[in-house]
């Protein structure tokens, strides 16, 4: 199952993890005391490169009639999309440019080209996503209510769809986040009416309307005779719009290594226990200058969710420091190429269309499932971590799960209860 005991999935004493805390928020102090005219200029020109983007985009689809006008035309308006959703849109709703005060870019008053409505949106993802994130049965964001991605998930008749749902979701991505808010799981749970979904789905339907009708209806008319190649280069920006984003949020989120959390681990966490789950529950992949801008720099996914609301430009800059802390307490800093990062998330949803028992390895020690448990029961492993006091040398998460790949199954199974393992602030 998921972990139940951070502290010890993660090989760390009480005493590291408050540390490591501190070291934490510090990094967030000194960015937040350093934020000025340099990075108020960042955003300001990211603003003006989108709508230069959008509005040449537009110009050029007028003589959309002609295949080089369509190719530049959609793939301007295409590149503008995917710049206000994740680097504007996302960021800006997170409260990463509050602080300059300025109503253009105030997480209160963004409305973003999508169909989610960004109050909906600012409660499923700012609240529920990156408060619970990764938790089991709490946040949302895990399956999205339609994917089984973790063998947590109980394998229900349904999940042989995994891949052809994960195909449509990727598709018709801006419509997934929208709906997420409907909050399916619960639906299904009985722990949310069907007239408190209408609810939210008048919402939804207003704003679907409003984009539908910005760009199937109101370009297209103003393109007069090229009415209809206007029409198939907005669904064609739109469709890539969407697979990027769904690509870049899939490789933040379920590649190896980004672990899920029990809700009895949230239970009892506190700050530093929190930015220890955003650690070990996100991944990056890696990226220069340009593939992180168009990311929104996600590619800095562990980063976000350590400081969702410091400005998306720093994170390279808080990258280093959190590298210096995994270094540090031998922890893994989980991070691939794009295409690696997003093939292991693609095997995941694949394969976990199939029953448990149908699969290899256990709901402790699997690639995309794993458990405090999961050192328990291989043969050879040691017991000890932190700091040796004879060598200096740390024996952390990192190590350890190197050490997993040369270590065999125990014969027996080896139970929670029976496992033998300390619980937490008994190191």
């Amino acid at each position: 199952m998921a972990i139940t005991d951070i502290d010890q999935y993660a090989h760390l004493t009480e005493s590291d993890i408050e540390t490591l805390g501190a070291e934490l928020d510090a990094i967030r102090r000194d960015i937040e005391e350093s934020r000025g005219e340099a990075d108020a200029k960042y955003i300001r020109r990211a603003i003006t490169l989108q709508r230069s983007l959008a509005a040449g985009g537009r110009l050029a689809l007028m003589f959309s009639d002609k295949k080089v006008a369509w190719a530049a035309g959609t793939a301007m308006l295409s590149l503008a999309k995917i710049i206000e959703n994740m680097e504007l849109g996302h960021n800006v709703m997170h409260g990463q440019w509050d602080w300059m005060n300025d109503p253009e870019v105030h997480s209160s008053s963004w409305e973003w080209d999508t169909t989610c409505p960004s109050v909906q949106w600012k409660h499923s993802h700012n609240f529920v996503h990156h408060k619970y994130t990764n938790v089991v049965g709490m946040d949302d964001d895990v399956g999205y209510g339609i994917l089984r991605v973790t063998r947590d998930q109980p394998w229900e008749w349904w999940n042989v769809g995994n891949p052809i749902y994960n195909l449509t979701l990727g598709t018709f991505f801006e419509y997934g986040v929208a709906l997420h808010h409907l909050e399916t799981e619960k639906l299904r749970n009985k722990e949310k009416t069907y007239r408190q979904a209408a609810k939210d789905l008048r919402v939804i339907g207003t704003k679907v309307g409003k984009q539908a009708a910005k760009d199937y209806l109101i370009f297209p008319a103003l393109a007069g005779p090229n009415w209809k190649t206007t029409l198939t280069a907005n669904f064609t920006s739109n469709i890539i719009r969407n697979y990027w984003a769904y690509m870049v949020i899939f490789c933040g989120h379920f590649p190896d290594g980004a672990e899920k959390f029990t809700v009895d681990e949230f239970e009892n966490e506190d700050q530093p226990r929190w930015y220890l789950r955003q650690m070990l529950g996100s991944a990056n992949f890696k990226a220069g200058p340009l593939m992180r801008f168009m990311s929104g720099n996600l590619s800095h996914q562990i980063e976000h969710h350590l400081f969702p609301d410091l400005p998306s430009s720093r994170y390279e800059e808080i990258g280093v420091r959190v590298r210096e802390l995994c270094d540090k307490y031998d922890l893994p800093y989980t991070t691939g190429t794009l295409l690696g990062q997003y093939a292991q998330s693609f095997r995941t949803i694949a394969k976990l269309a199939l029953p448990n028992s149908l699969l290899k390895a256990t709901s402790d020690d699997a690639p995309e499932t794993a458990s405090e448990l999961r050192f328990a029961i291989r043969e050879g492993m040691s017991d000890h971590f932190g700091v040796d006091p004879e060598t200096g040398k740390r024996r952390g998460l990192r190590t350890a799960l190197r050490e997993l790949k040369n270590s065999p199954v125990r014969s027996a199974h080896v139970g929670r209860a029976a496992s033998g393992s300390p619980g937490r602030n008994q190191h």
